[in-house]
């Protein structure tokens, strides 16, 4: 995580096919992937994807509407299968969902009838710790999070950036190798998001997973990211990935108006509208 920030011409590629190394290799491994809904691969939604994603890399994915970002982070998730093609981590091929991988969605998903602690503990008890054990990791993530004091209280009661912590919090207390993130921060406020940025970063730091995350917005890609991944659309092909390095420099105090991101920042967004066919 020590990526030196980039400020020269975009690594943008036609076809991108890095080398595929062997089954021991990347953490995250895409190899050919292409994925197409229905009998028909006609269109196809994803077209020969092949991505080697680093231990403690936070790589953003962004690229317009219909570019298959949120089913590419399906399919690392293991919600479906590839139609062409494979997804492995650390070497295995993904069968289904699993603990290595934890999954925060746009909007919070909690469970209404459980309180917070108990929506955060449900991960560790379905894998069969006590319930001490459960509620003592929970606790531990709460305070990672910010929100020791709201243990006790239903979903309810908390704020839209509050809920979202929660979902955080219980996607990481099962003890994921990989934090896989859609778009996790588009219903809340500026503000909000600006603050929820700065944390999900200070934990990324602080537990040295890997995160893949996904986004609209190419000023947020710019701020987080380690490594950023566009995708061109009908069909989804990557057309630019780069290190960005910002997502590792520690002092994050007007970095948003420095020329390293507002270089990252237009190009990426120059990258996406073209992707779009703008």
């Amino acid at each position: 995580m020590t990526e030196a920030v980039t400020v020269g011409g975009p690594q943008e590629t036609a076809g991108h096919s890095p080398t595929p190394a062997g089954d021991d290799g990347a953490p995250v491994r895409l190899e050919g992937v292409s994925q197409w809904f229905g009998n028909d691969p006609n269109p196809l939604v994803l077209d020969d994807i092949t991505l080697d994603i680093e231990a403690g890399e936070f790589v953003s994915i962004v690229g317009p509407s219909g570019c298959g970002k949120s089913t590419l982070l399906g399919l690392v998730a293991g919600f479906d299968t590839p139609r062409q093609g494979r997804v492995l981590i650390d070497g295995s091929p993904v069968k289904g969902p699993a603990p290595d991988r934890g999954m925060v969605f746009q909007q919070p998903r909690l469970f209404s009838w459980m309180r917070v602690l108990d929506n955060v503990s449900f991960g560790p008890r379905v894998q069969g710790m006590s319930a001490q054990q459960a509620n003592d990791i929970a606790v531990r993530t709460l305070e990672l999070v910010g929100l020791s004091g709201e243990q006790r209280k239903w979903p309810h009661e908390l704020s839209g950036g509050m809920q979202q912590r929660v979902a955080i919090a219980r996607a990481l207390a099962a003890g994921p190798d990989v934090l896989l993130m859609d778009e996790p921060f588009a219903a809340l406020d500026a503000l909000t998001r600006e603050r929820l940025q700065d944390e999900v970063l200070d934990i990324w730091r602080r537990r040295g997973i890997t995160v893949l995350f996904v986004t609209h917005s190419v000023d947020e890609a710019a701020y987080l990211s380690t490594r950023i991944i566009a995708l061109d659309r009908n069909p989804g092909r990557v057309c630019f990935d780069e290190k960005a390095g910002l997502g590792a420099v520690p002092d994050r105090a007007g970095l948003r108006s420095t020329p390293a991101f507002l270089s990252i920042r237009d190009r990426l967004h120059d990258v996406v509208v073209r992707a779009a066919g703008g």
